[in-house]
C-alpha cells in the first residue's frame, strides 16, 4: 500500500512529529510511505516531497495579509504537487494541517475529488469549518455554525488587513463537503463536538489521541539543577514552539508575580526579543528541536504548566505525563483531557491565582507522588506506537470500504 501524507512541516513541531512517526509505523509493516510538506529542511525516514520554494510561501502570506485568503495561494506549487500525486498513484492519502502558507485549498480538493483517492483527514484546530481563524472559544464566537462574517479575528493568525470571512466560509464549505471517500481524525473530544455543529458534521470522525515516543520521553536524568544553579527549588516548566499569549506568555509572567524564592520558572521555545522582555527570575531558553534534551526538562521540572487559552490537544502535557511530571492546565479546548485528578490539575481559564494554588498543591504533595501514576498514564494512553498502528489500521478500513 502507498500511503501519502501532506502537511505543512515534516519531523518537526508536534503535527510533523506526528506525520514523520505515522510514516515510520507504515514502513515499519511493509507499506510504501510519502510525506509532503510546505516549509522546512528537516530530515525524515519517509519519501520526501518539497511544496513549492520560500519565494511561494512568502507570496501565500502576502496574499493572505492583503487579501484574507489564506489556503488559496501557492497555485503553481499545489499544481506541481498533484503531478507528483500522480505519478506515485497513492492508494490512500492523509491530510494533515493544511494551513500555514504552502497550499491552494482549491486546486488540492478540486483533485481529490476528481480523483476519488481515499482521504483521512487530521484536523488540529478549527481552521477547516471557520472563515478565517484556527480557534474561536477564546472570544466565544459561534458564526462558524451558520456563515463566519465580520470576523473579529482577521487581525490574529493568518493575519489579515482586511475581512473576507464570508467568502473564505462559503469556499471551504463547498470545498470540504461532499467527499465521497473521506474521514477525519480528532485528538480531542472538545474538537469532535465543535465538528458536530460544522459543515464537516457528515463526515465520519474518529477521536484518538495523539501519541508520543515515550522511549525517549521518560524519567532522564541530568545536571540541569546544579547548571542553573536550581537545587532545592520547585521548578515550574512551560514549553512551546511559539509563544504566544494565547499560549500562555503573560500568564506566566503574571504568575512569576504571585511566587516566592522557592519557585523557579523555566520557559523554553522563546525567541531572543522574548527572553528579554522576561523578568530576571524567569530563565527563557529558545527552542529545541532535541527532543532528549525536553525529556531532561520534562524530567527535573516538579511541575509542567500550560496556560493555553485556546488548543485541541497539546503534545506538551503528554510530553510531560511521559517524563513522570504532573500537568496543571486550564479548562479550555481538549488540553484537560490529558489528565486526571491523579496527574494534574485543571484550572479554569485566565485565572492566575488558580494556576498559583494549584502549583503550590502539587508542590505540597510532592513529585513522587505523581511520577508513577503519571508515566503510567502515558504508557497505558499515549504511546505513539500503539497510537500510530491505529492509523494504519483506518487507512487499511478506508481502503477496504473504497474498494466495495
Amino acid at each position: 500500500m502507498k500511503i501519502l501524507q501532506i502537511n505543512s512541516v515534516v519531523n518537526s513541531g508536534s503535527t510533523g512529529r506526528i506525520a514523520e512517526d505515522i510514516g515510520k509505523v507504515l514502513m515499519a509493516h511493509g507499506h510504501e510511505s510519502y510525506i509532503a510538506y510546505g516549509r522546512g529542511n528537516r530530515p525524515s525516514n519517509s519519501n520526501t516531497i518539497k511544496i513549492g520554494t520560500d519565494f511561494d510561501v512568502y507570496a501565500h502570506g502576502a496574499k493572505t495579509l492583503l487579501f484574507d485568503l489564506h489556503g488559496f495561494g501557492s497555485k503553481s506549487a499545489t499544481l506541481k504537487l498533484i503531478q507528483q500525486i500522480e505519478k506515485i498513484g497513492p492508494d490512500i492519502i492523509g491530510l494533515h494541517n493544511l494551513h500555514g502558507y504552502y497550499l491552494h485549498i482549491g486546486i488540492l480538493f478540486d483533485y481529490l475529488r476528481k480523483s476519488q483517492i481515499p482521504v483521512l483527514w487530521t484536523l488540529f484546530d478549527c481552521w477547516a469549518f471557520t472563515g478565517h481563524c484556527t480557534y474561536f472559544d477564546d472570544i466565544n464566537c459561534e458564526k462558524w455554525m451558520t456563515h463566519c462574517v465580520d470576523c473579529p479575528k482577521s487581525r490574529n493568525y493568518p493575519r489579515a488587513l482586511v475581512d473576507n470571512s464570508f467568502r473564505n466560509f462559503a469556499d471551504k464549505k463547498q470545498l470540504f463537503s461532499g467527499l465521497k471517500n473521506m474521514e477525519l481524525i480528532v485528538h480531542s473530544n472538545w474538537l469532535s463536538s465543535r465538528i458536530e455543529h460544522s459543515f464537516l458534521k457528515d463526515y465520519p470522525v474518529h477521536v484518538m489521541a495523539s501519541g508520543v515516543d515515550i522511549d525517549v520521553f521518560k524519567p532522564t536524568s541530568s545536571t540541569l539543577r546544579k547548571k542553573y544553579g536550581f537545587e532545592g527549588k520547585n521548578i515550574i516548566l512551560g514549553c512551546a514552539s511559539i509563544w504566544t499569549n494565547r499560549k500562555g506568555y503573560q500568564d506566566f509572567i503574571n504568575l512569576y508575580q504571585l511566587l516566592d524564592n522557592s519557585f523557579q520558572i523555566v520557559m523554553i521555545g522563546l525567541n531572543n526579543h522574548e527572553i528579554k522582555q522576561l523578568p530576571k527570575g524567569i530563565l527563557g531558553l529558545p527552542r529545541t528541536e532535541r527532543i532528549e534534551d525536553l525529556a531532561k526538562w520534562y524530567t527535573v521540572a516538579n511541575v509542567f504548566v500550560n496556560p493555553t487559552s485556546q488548543d485541541n490537544f497539546p503534545t506538551t502535557n503528554l510530553e510531560a505525563l511521559a517524563c513522570g511530571t504532573p500537568v496543571v492546565t486550564y479548562r479550555t479546548g481538549g488540553s484537560p483531557e490529558a489528565i486526571d485528578d491523579q496527574t494534574g490539575i485543571v484550572v479554569e481559564k485566565g485565572d492566575i491565582k488558580g494556576l498559583y494554588k494549584a502549583i503550590c498543591q502539587i508542590s505540597e504533595m510532592g513529585k513522587p507522588f505523581f511520577e508513577k501514576t503519571c508515566r503510567d498514564r502515558a504508557l497505558k494512553l499515549f504511546n505513539k506506537s500503539i497510537q500510530y498502528q491505529k492509523y494504519l489500521n483506518l487507512y487499511i478500513n478506508i481502503l477496504n470500504k473504497s474498494n466495495v
